[in-house]
């Protein structure tokens, strides 16, 4: 299902989305899996990725922000008509009095006032600065429109999202949970593919992201998942231009570390910069003994 550039098909640009790395992280995936469950699945590109390799028989999209898993519930199930509402709201911009920065600011009010369809959200999306989404401490998206453009066209957005639901409808669950509760699903066979907030911003108290994640009961999460025996990978912060973001996950937990090149940092680039940024992986033992041989 990869495009005429052979890119995986993607509905919407998402900052810390994980869709140029997933061939590299596909190289540490069993090709055979039971359940493939993404936890803080975001914009889902390492489900998306391994459907389109056919690697799992079920896959298990959650996220604690409801309105995207809105978003690729319904790219998946009902894709004509999240391309259809998504376009009368994309369209409207350019009729709209006060011009299309206003009607972003209009949109996102109704978002806030408690319209959040998941067009809604693809729309906010899709307008605003680097794809990134951020609450204020009331709990409202509070990101600004990206002033330089108009957002992803539908056309683009319809042709992503076809490709996304042939290779999915039917085979998803989807939820907006704990990621805990996620793992109190899963079994041997199945894998857990975790791409939680990096520790540089994930505290409880940074009001620009939806939730925080505390790191001493994340890894005590983990190592229930080494004594059930389910497998797991985590991309869990890195490095780049020699400042380490966080700290390594606990050394008794029973995975191997990898370190993926995650290209040149846009940041700094923007700062004039050019420095490389490098992800950690974290793969268990038991898949990573069976692909090792292999990267």
């Amino acid at each position: 299902m990869k495009d005429m550039n052979g890119k995986l098909p993607h509905i919407v640009q998402y900052q810390g989305s994980k869709r140029l790395l997933a061939p590299q992280i596909l190289r540490y995936m069993p090709h055979k899996i039971n359940r493939l469950f993404e936890p803080f699945s975001g914009m889902a590109a390492i489900t998306i990725a391994a459907a389109n390799d056919n690697r799992a028989k079920r896959y298990y999209i959650n996220d604690l922000n409801e309105p995207i898993v809105r978003i690729l519930q319904s790219a998946i199930n009902t894709p004509d008509e999240l391309v259809e509402k998504y376009t009368d709201i994309w369209a409207a911009q350019f009729t709209y009095p006060g011009g299309h920065l206003e009607h972003f600011y209009h949109i996102r009010s109704c978002f806030n006032d408690g319209k959040q369809t998941g067009e809604n959200m693809l729309y906010l999306l899709a307008r605003c600065v680097k794809g990134a989404v951020r609450y204020g401490r009331n709990g409202n998206f509070n990101q600004s429109p990206d002033k330089r453009r108009h957002g992803t066209n539908p056309k683009n957005i319809s042709s992503n999202v076809q490709a996304i639901s042939t290779m999915l409808k039917g085979k998803v669950e989807f939820t907006a949970i704990d990621y805990r509760k996620i793992f109190d699903m899963a079994e041997p066979g199945d894998l857990i593919y975790l791409d939680p907030p990096y520790q540089g911003v994930s505290n409880a108290k940074d009001n620009r992201y939806f939730c925080g994640l505390s790191f001493d009961e994340f890894s005590a999460s983990i190592a229930k998942l080494d004594k059930q025996g389910i497998d797991y990978i985590i991309s869990y912060d890195g490095e780049c231009g020699g400042r380490s973001y966080g700290l390594d996950l606990p050394s008794n937990l029973n995975c191997v570390k990898y370190v993926l090149n995650a290209g040149t940092s846009a940041q700094a680039t923007l700062l004039g910069k050019k420095s490389t940024t490098f992800e950690s992986l974290y793969v268990s033992k038991n898949i990573a003994s069976k692909v090792e041989y292999a990267i």
